[in-house]
């Protein structure tokens, strides 16, 4: 049996002494496991992890593949690599000093493809069902589809068959009806399953194990949630996601792994979860060197053991001269989160601009600028949105403040449905959750009166006819100008390009809403003749209605400086 303590104690060193070319977030994870180490709240125990390791490379094989150099893998020992080590001697080692009981609950691994993830979660897996079985171990393999899931199982499958338990002990069902192995032991029972991750069929799962690969994929937080639920008859229990990036900024994925890099900085406090994110360093619009080999280490672990040093440049310089291959190249094997293929706007170049900035809405209202307003008000049972927009000359920065309405009734079910995160807005302050079936346009009218009261000179507010004839009376009767504005795209066009010119020019702010990022990420568009854009969301799921409330105001804005220009050029 190999040193584990001395493997996994050399990878931390080795990361925080730079030998070891690791991301951020790793050396966080280091720095966090040494301080844990010294906390009197907790001990490590290297019993569990130990043996777990030794499971794996005892009785776990390559099922395919090969070496660097060509050797083929099928058939030889799975060989744990430093940094797999090092994840396991953490997830399985600490425990509560006054309990005994297992610390971690829960582990997101975000590690981009062929760094052997799929086969080192099998054999995990495969390990804790043996180590766990004296409480009658149930685990599940689960993916957004059952190929992914498939592969993992296929692993498992190929090794008890290789061993030959599955004429003796084990019994293996593997076929596209049920794929499971299970055992009866004199001391206990295991049983892994392969599934498909459908949130609609898993409110009586239970398990104490549960590995969801891919989760990046997962549109439903459900499909995630639902396992981590099922856990709850159990008190030593895991839950592991691991997956590589995905292309929406805007996915359950990507707001998992946001939580998780902030835990293991320290900015977010939550002992139950173990974050090992591989990741390069990127910059303030989300970009980074990707053809700088220490940057591809940074990504990928593995290294010169299932990475090739040589196949990552060249497919690195492919990426560069060819950007329709670029976003993939980012995400798979850089493990950078990219806009979605169809979005318009790179979110990242939004975000850059806004955090130059940070004022507050008081601060803003003491400018005493001119604030041109819009609203997008949709269906009676869907999203529907409110903005202001101002330009600011002594900073020459354009400012969109907005603001978002949704019938509470109607709102946990679209959250799930559709992915948004609707609760965490109401939170943020940018939503106003109606009380009722549809939405209340009266409370979309208050939160201009809100604002006009509060000191925002509001000139004229923006609107389209189609849904709007009783919201106008009632913000006529408020004494606002409402003025009527059609949803043609070539009127929408300059608003649109205006917004899209300050935010590449580092001159647009909004209040650091991630509700506005939410939105901008899900436009797309198509250019037609003259610059004009005709633009539209992503697809049926998303949202986009903050936007287009921002170019509805922009567009307010546009109008009335052109008409001061010509009245200035006039008068001189």
């Amino acid at each position: 049996m190999r040193d584990y303590a001395g493997i996994a104690e050399g990878y931390a060193a080795g990361v925080l002494d730079g030998s070891i070319v690791a991301s951020p977030d790793v050396v966080n994870a280091v720095r966090r496991y040494r301080a844990d180490l010294g906390r009197d709240d907790l001990t490590f125990d290297p019993s569990e992890p130990t043996e777990t390791m030794a499971i794996i490379e005892a009785t776990f094989c390559h099922r395919q593949g090969q070496a660097l150099d060509g050797t083929p893998l099928a058939g030889k020992p799975l060989v744990l690599q430093p940094w797999q080590v090092f994840v396991i001697w953490n997830v399985l080692g600490f425990r509560w000093a006054d309990t005994g009981l297992v610390r971690y609950t829960e582990a997101i691994i975000e590690i981009s493809r062929k760094n052997g993830k799929t086969l080192t979660i099998a054999a995990l897996a495969w390990a804790l069902g043996l180590r766990r079985r004296a409480s009658g171990a149930r685990g599940y393999l689960v993916a957004n589809s059952g190929d992914q899931t498939k592969e993992a199982f296929d692993d498992i499958a190929y090794n008890v068959r290789r061993l030959g338990l599955d004429k003796g002990i084990m019994r293996l069902r593997d076929s596209w009806v049920q794929r499971e192995v299970s055992a009866e032991f004199p001391d206990g029972s295991f049983s892994i399953k392969a599934l498909k991750s459908n949130p609609k069929a898993q409110d009586s799962y239970n398990c104490n194990f549960c590995i969801a690969d891919e989760f990046a994929g997962y549109r439903d937080p459900a499909q995630y949630n639902r396992f981590r639920e099922a856990m709850k008859a159990y008190r030593e229990k895991l839950m592991v996601g691991i997956s590589t990036a995905g292309d929406s900024e805007n996915s359950f994925g990507y707001r998992k792994i946001k939580y998780a890099a902030d835990v293991a900085s320290g900015l977010v406090k939550d002992d139950s979860l173990f974050a090992f994110l591989c990741r390069p360093e990127v910059d303030d619009k989300g970009d980074c060197d990707f053809c700088d080999p220490r940057q591809q280490m940074m990504a990928n672990p593995s290294w010169g053991v299932t990475i090739s040093p040589q196949e990552m440049a060249r497919d690195a310089a492919v990426a560069l001269n060819d950007p329709q291959e670029r976003k993939d190249f980012l995400s798979r094997s850089m493990n950078v989160y990219t806009a979605a293929r169809r979005a318009w706007f790179d979110v990242g170049e939004f975000r850059a601009s806004d955090q130059k900035h940070d004022w507050t809405m008081d601060d803003l209202r003491k400018m005493r600028l001119s604030w041109f307003g819009g609203a997008d008000l949709s269906r009676m049972y869907d999203l529907t949105a409110a903005a202001l927009y101002a330009h600011d000359p002594d900073s020459d920065t354009d400012i969109v403040i907005t603001h978002a309405f949704f019938p509470i009734t109607q709102a946990a079910a679209k959250a799930d449905e559709d992915s948004i995160p609707l609760f965490g807005w109401e939170d943020d302050g940018v939503l106003t959750m109606c009380n009722s079936d549809t939405v209340q346009y009266q409370d979309v009218t208050n939160w201009f009166r809100e604002m006009r009261e509060l000191g925002f000179n509001i000139r004229q507010v923006g609107f389209d006819r189609k849904f709007a004839q009783e919201w106008v009376l009632q913000m006529e009767a408020a004494k606002f100008r409402v003025v009527d504005q059609p949803q043609y795209f070539w009127r929408k066009s300059q608003g649109f390009r205006r917004i899209e010119k300050m935010a590449k020019d580092g001159r647009l702010y909004y209040l650091h809403s991630e509700a506005y990022e939410y939105c901008v990420g899900n436009v797309h568009a198509i250019e037609k003749t003259d610059d004009m854009v005709e633009y539209h969301k992503i697809d049926e799921h998303s949202r986009m209605d903050l936007f287009d409330a921002s170019v509805f105001a922009c567009c307010k804005y546009l109008e009335q400086m052109g008409r001061e220009e010509k009245a200035r050029k006039w008068w001189e």
